[in-house]
């Protein structure tokens, strides 16, 4: 019985190997000009971190800082129009030559990977996604997003391997009663 515990442990340990294929490298948009990507972005849709969890009028501000890095204020409601109002400030990195590579920095020393994966020619809707295949963040310059170009980009994200039921939209409501 002992000489049959290594062949068990080594094939226990092929068998987790290959459940745990990583997934594929995740593809870019080709290029983002960072200046013109810079300003606020409504989150339309999204598979949701613990923290935008109940999110209501979601907004990512992006500020190009003249060391390169990029200021980012994350403000919602949570849980309601209403609700408390949550602000976040992670740093972006650009890690590519393409600028379509970020790292978000939330806490140090850790960067989140942060890739722009969708970005339409007038940068008016733009796809954060990430290799792992998550999170991802479905953006507007506008707080409404024409379903049918929400439902393309939906259909991109499957093509691209997200968990398309996993996606949840992100309520948008403004006015002067739900002003940020």
């Amino acid at each position: 019985m002992p000489a049959i515990r290594p062949l068990i442990t080594l094939m226990t340990a092929a068998a987790l190997l290959w459940g745990c294929q990583s997934r594929p490298p995740m593809e870019t948009v080709d290029y983002v000009d960072l200046e013109r990507y810079m300003g606020d972005w409504y989150v339309i849709a999204n598979i949701p971190t613990f923290l935008e969890r109940g999110a209501h009028n979601a907004v990512e501000r992006y500020t190009l800082n003249e060391d390169g890095t990029i200021d980012t204020v994350f403000t919602f409601r949570d849980g309601g129009f209403d609700g408390e109002k949550k602000r976040y400030n992670p740093t972006g990195f650009v890690r590519s030559d393409d600028n379509a590579e970020w790292g978000m920095q939330f806490i140090w020393p850790i960067k989140a990977e942060f890739l722009v994966i969708y970005l339409d020619d007038d940068y008016e809707h733009t796809v954060i996604g990430r290799t792992r295949r998550d999170y991802v963040w479905i953006m507007s310059r506008e707080p409404e997003m024409p379903e049918e170009d929400l439902q393309r980009i939906i259909a991109f994200l499957g093509e691209r391997g997200y968990d398309t039921d996993a996606i949840e939209r992100v309520p948008q409501q403004w006015g002067e009663s739900t002003e940020g």
